[in-house]
C-alpha cells in the first residue's frame, strides 16, 4: 500500500466520521493512536469523541506532553488533570 492509498483511506474514513459512522470513527481513532497522530486524536476529542480524549491522554502522557494535558486539564479534563499532576510530581 503506498502513501498516496493511506491518505485515501485516512481521508474516507475521516469522510465518514465527519457523517457521524460510528464504526469509521473507531477506527480512525484506532490508527491515530497506533501512528501517535496527536493532531488527529485532537480533532476528534474537540468534537466531543471521549475515546479520542482518552487516547489522547494516554498518548500526551506516554509522550511527556504537558503542553496537551494542560490544554485538556484547562478545558475542565479531570484524567488530563491527574496525569499531569503525576507527571510533575516526578
Amino acid at each position: 500500500m503506498t502513501e498516496s492509498d493511506v491518505n485515501n483511506e485516512l481521508n474516507e474514513l475521516r469522510r465518514l466520521a465527519d457523517a457521524g459512522s460510528a464504526d469509521a470513527t473507531d477506527e480512525l481513532i484506532q490508527l491515530a493512536a497506533e501512528q501517535g497522530d496527536i493532531d488527529e486524536l485532537r480533532r476528534l476529542s474537540d468534537s466531543g469523541n471521549a475515546t479520542a480524549t482518552d487516547q489522547l491522554i494516554e498518548l500526551a502522557t506516554e509522550q511527556d506532553d504537558m503542553d496537551e494535558l494542560r490544554r485538556l486539564a484547562d478545558g475542565g479534563n479531570i484524567t488530563a488533570a491527574e496525569q499531569l499532576e503525576e507527571l510533575t510530581a516526578e
